[in-house]
């Protein structure tokens, strides 16, 4: 076994192969110590998360070693599950001559073998299902298709698997399923959990019209690592419905407005991101100027733009960027807590220097529960949809008095910001310049930068390694960097497994600077 810092916050424990992993994984699990946040099995390896304030690096480390030199117990075989399955997919013909049988023996072996759950990806409830009975490997699409549709099942390397929900992806496509794969609202959301053994029983194929699947475009959706974009008709058609005590009635939510807490920790094994709020420090200083615990839900709005009317007298504070607060047509201050009389008017102006703001609310967002917490995940189409006008916001009650607090100051950032790094598993698949690159070139923020991560404009990082990396578990500021070797950073609502290698892991204070970069702005990582 060989240990991979990711980061601050986690471990990567790199085992030989598939088996291992899963006995390193049942053995890791069986005993977790307090301050192991997420277990991620993957391909040929186990991410280790955990919380530096709880447990020790060099603890969580002797942790792992000590399992992984155990004796391995036997992995108990998990229970059988049986997915349905038209086998009527756009690829079936072409993959069978890849392997060099005939569909209707494709059909065969995959129906008669018997699959384990390995790990899951990409998308919550996306599994990885492997079996010692499948004849070989199958190469993933040389042009990943744009959009797959929800239950298309599929083969990529040694894999097989079924697509919960609609995305891109580069997958052979050979069937379809009806299979509730990922109820994000059920006991045990995903069907197909790490352990489970998978068969897959035949049912005739239905007339449908043609063209289901659309095929070609740029899509980063690239197969066992695409990065899932959310349907139209997914979280966009999901409205905020009534909870707590109405307190807020949004007559404009800005550019985009989403409900956060801090997230989803322990749920990266189901395929869920951690999501919650990107400047986590704003929340949390947002949520004690109103007497909230730090764990609330608040709202982060990107831009600002933000207009809402108070249907009660409610206590708020607005951190993050800076920009123009009133109540009622009064400037008020920002870090700092506010009484809003009911029937006023709270605006946010046009952010004039960092791109996020939050919102504190006394009492928190009284969202629904999503898998332990109320925030959207834009990636995986989970939690309350963005807010619309005519929303309306309740809250909680809060059982002790608004404390008194100096206001918090917020600084400007400057014209080149610097972001705190550590080391990431893959630094070695880089050259010792492309190192010395990243943290001596200055980096610009593309287009490209969302809630699921920013794509850096700036020098090629290039490797000494070329070869494809079997997928492995990702954290929010992971550092990855595709073949162009133009480096991505992940954030809160990233894929939670990846291909590409990461070099180095943004620190948690760096992942809230990022929270506020615009495209175009310039910026300079350095070694925490």
């Amino acid at each position: 076994m060989r240990l991979r810092p990711m980061g601050e916050r986690a471990v990567l424990a790199e085992v030989d192969d598939l088996d291992a992993v899963l006995a390193l994984h049942a053995a890791l699990a069986a005993d977790p110590p307090d301050g192991v946040d997420d277990l991620v099995p993957a391909a040929r390896t186990v991410l280790v998360a955990f919380d530096p304030a709880r447990l020790s690096a060099a603890a969580v480390r002797t942790w792992v070693l000590s399992a992984g030199s155990a004796n391995a117990a036997a992995v108990p075989p998990g229970p059988l599950v049986e997915i349905p399955v038209r086998y009527d997919g756009p690829d079936l013909d072409e993959t069978a001559g890849i392997l060099g049988i005939r569909p209707t023996d494709l059909v065969a072996r995959h129906a008669a073998a018997e699959w384990a759950v390995a790990f899951t990806g990409f998308a919550p409830g996306f599994a990885y299902l492997v079996s010692a009975a499948w004849p070989g490997n199958v190469p993933r699409l040389p042009q990943p298709r744009t959009r797959v549709p929800a239950g298309s099942v599929g083969l990529a390397g040694e894999f097989t698997g079924a697509y919960p929900r609609e995305t891109p992806g580069g997958w052979r496509l050979i069937g379809t399923t009806d299979a509730p794969l990922f109820v994000p609202d059920a006991t045990d959301p995903v069907l197909l959990a790490p352990g489970a053994r998978v068969r897959f029983v035949p049912q005739r194929a239905r007339v449908s019209a043609a063209g289901a699947v659309a095929a070609g475009g740029d899509s980063a959706g690239g197969g066992t690592d695409a990065a899932a974009a959310p349907s139209a008709a997914g979280i966009s058609s999901r409205r905020l419905p009534p909870h707590g005590d109405p307190a807020l009635h949004i007559l404009a939510p800005g550019a985009f407005a989403t409900v956060q807490d801090l997230g989803r920790p322990d749920r990266a094994a189901l395929g869920v991101a951690r999501s919650g709020a990107l400047d986590r420090a704003s929340l949390r200083i947002a949520n004690r100027l109103v007497g909230n615990e730090d764990t609330a839900a608040g709202v982060e709005i990107v831009l600002g733009g933000f207009r809402a009317r108070v249907v009660r007298d409610t206590w708020i504070a607005v951190t993050g960027a800076l920009a123009d607060i009133r109540v009622a047509g009064r400037a008020v201050d920002a870090y700092a807590p506010v009484l809003v009389p009911s029937g006023a008017e709270l605006s946010i102006g046009v952010a004039r220097a960092g791109a996020r703001l939050v919102l504190g609310i006394r009492g928190g967002v009284a969202a629904s529960v999503f898998l332990g917490s109320r925030s959207t995940d834009v990636l995986a189409a989970l939690g309350p949809a963005p807010l619309r006008a005519g929303d309306v916001l309740g809250v909680g009650e809060v059982p002790h008095p608004v404390p008194v607090v100096d206001v918090f100051p917020w600084s400007v950032p400057g014209s080149l910001i610097d972001v705190p790094i550590a080391p990431g598993p893959r630094a070695d698949w880089f050259t010792t310049d492309a190192r010395r690159t990243l943290a001596g070139a200055t980096w610009t923020v593309s287009g490209d930068a969302d809630r699921v991560g920013i794509r850096l404009d700036g020098p090629a990082l290039d490797r000494v390694r070329h070869d494809e990396l079997p997928s492995e578990g990702m954290r929010p500021g992971a550092l990855q960097v595709p073949p162009h070797g133009r480096p991505v950073v992940l954030l809160a609502d990233g894929p939670v497994t990846g291909g590409y290698p990461v070099i180095a892991v943004v620190t948690d204070a760096g992942l809230d600077r990022l929270a506020h970069v615009r495209p175009g702005d310039r910026l300079r990582f350095r070694g925490s």
